[in-house]
């Protein structure tokens, strides 16, 4: 189930506690429920080649937990997000993805790693000259599904997901921008990943299907996959909420808080940057 970090209310055990003092009898405390540690950066360190791009790097990403980063641009938000799925070496005290130490990861084991979690692109990158269902099972058989049969089954599951089923033999060209996005995501079910990570998903589209593929990104962390959003659309962490990761500063801190309510009001900062993120769209 798509969570957040629970604060639970201690209303009943506060209950309980009038009536039998402190000493609560064991079946009315509250079961302590752990979820896997699915990512986890300790004072990490993300950085191009010229230079870094963000130090002492704090954070984790547990399953079935739903989290966005955001940041203005060049804050390195993206770049966060390529250190994550190996695209940019790992630097640090801790930078551990799906229990691999990223930091000591061979290179020839990066795609075993990618095998285990889903990518989705701004720009989609799907291939311009092959079908919807030519592009997804393109990734099947890279990826060793060897049998036709299970892979057009696959296929099948995922764009049902997804709500495509009925654009199996397009083209990418003749699908609109949140389709063509709503295949991306397919494609990054396919092999059932852990973790999904998605860079401005939404950068393209326009506010109403930007809300309806953040939902759909919700639905698929309902169904216990961890998901992880790199966004300037501040407008969706209040209608979708999730944990929230600012990159400022050459720093990352969480301020879950100031972005959960929906009628908190915006600080100057933030609202000069909706601003111009209205502007731009």
């Amino acid at each position: 189930m798509c969570r957040f970090r629970r604060k639970h209310s201690s209303l009943f055990l506060s209950w309980i506690s009038h009536y039998v003092g402190n000493q609560i009898p064991n079946r009315f405390v509250e079961p302590t429920y752990t979820f896997p540690m699915l990512i986890e950066l300790s004072n990490a360190i993300v950085s191009l080649p010229e230079r870094d791009l963000l130090t002492e790097v704090n954070m984790h990403v547990s399953q079935g937990e739903f989290v966005y980063i955001i940041g203005k641009v060049g804050s390195g938000k993206s770049s966060l997000l390529k250190t994550l799925y190996a695209e940019l070496p790992a630097d640090g005290e801790k930078v551990e993805v799906l229990s691999c130490d990223l930091i000591r990861l061979k290179r020839k084991h990066i795609p075993a790693l990618r095998r285990r979690m889903g990518i989705v692109f701004q720009d989609y990158q799907l291939l311009r000259d092959r079908t919807v269902a030519d592009n997804l099972d393109f990734v099947l058989r890279a990826t060793g599904w060897k049998k036709r049969s299970a892979r057009e089954e696959r296929i099948q599951k995922v764009l049902q997901q997804v709500g495509m089923a009925d654009r199996l033999q397009a083209y990418p060209h003749e699908l609109s921008g949140g389709e063509q996005q709503r295949v991306a995501i397919a494609r990054a079910l396919l092999n059932e990943p852990e973790i999904i990570l998605a860079d401005e998903p939404t950068g393209n589209l326009d506010r109403e299907t930007s809300d309806h593929i953040i939902a759909l990104l919700r639905s698929v962390c309902d169904q216990g996959t961890a998901v992880v959003v790199v966004t300037h659309n501040l407008s969706i962490l209040q209608s979708h909420p999730g944990i929230v990761y600012l990159c400022k500063d050459g720093r990352v801190s969480e301020v879950t808080e100031q972005y959960n309510n929906p009628i908190v009001p915006l600080s100057d900062d933030v609202e000069q940057e909706v601003i111009s993120i209205d502007a731009k769209e």
